[in-house]
């Protein structure tokens, strides 16, 4: 069920930097390992909802229903801008001293996790992506995607902690330099915006 093709497919797929890796590295730059690892169980919850409506073939409404992709995909779109914004006016973002910032983790989780269930795409992305992996003739096949997705979401939880863990280990680099402070906050912004340009301009 498991299959060493669906792990490594699984592992590009979650390497890829998205919205969920660059909050999650900003996170571990700005406030800590322990901080990052809260953004990291925020994205891997937010998968949470994209993956039930795969399970349950909610899907299917969201790929044939435009006005509720649309929806859906321009709330993310304004989400992803005001993260722009409010990445470029905070200048004391990325101003971090040698004590970890003191950040609240349900803010954190929440935060992370509105990232992800504001992506339409992941819909239906888990839709062409996960049924590719079960038997449809199985009288199983539900468990065995319902196995999929946890595998799934376990192989995000940690590569997202790693990525917020190798973020933490720069701090230093990123304290002892106001230029590089600078640098990150114009490419965080730009980064988010780019990234909610480019959802905005997907019809599918």
């Amino acid at each position: 069920m498991i299959t060493l093709e669906f792990l490594i497919t699984s592992l590009v797929v979650v390497l890829v930097p998205g919205t969920g890796v660059v909050y999650t590295v900003s996170t571990g730059l700005t406030a800590g390992r322990r901080a990052s690892i809260f953004a990291a169980i925020g994205c891997t919850a937010g998968i949470v909802p994209h993956l039930l409506a795969t399970a349950l073939g909610l899907a299917a409404v969201m790929h044939t229903s435009a006005l509720a992709f649309q929806v859906l995909k321009y709330a993310g779109v304004a989400y992803l801008f005001y993260l722009a914004v409010a990445t470029w006016r905070d200048r004391s973002a990325f101003s971090v001293d040698s004590s970890v910032a003191k950040v609240l983790a349900t803010g954190l989780v929440v935060k992370a996790f509105l990232l992800n269930i504001l992506n339409p795409k992941l819909t239906i992305f888990f839709l062409a992506f996960l049924p590719q992996f079960v038997d449809s003739a199985s009288s199983q096949a539900f468990a065995h995607l319902l196995v999929l997705s946890a595998v799934f979401m376990a192989m995000t939880f940690v590569v997202f902690v790693a990525y917020g863990f190798l973020a933490h280990a720069f701090r230093r680099f990123v304290i002892e330099s106001a230029r590089v402070q600078n640098a990150l906050r114009y490419g965080f912004t730009a980064a988010f915006a780019a990234l909610g340009a480019r959802l905005a301009a997907n019809e599918r």
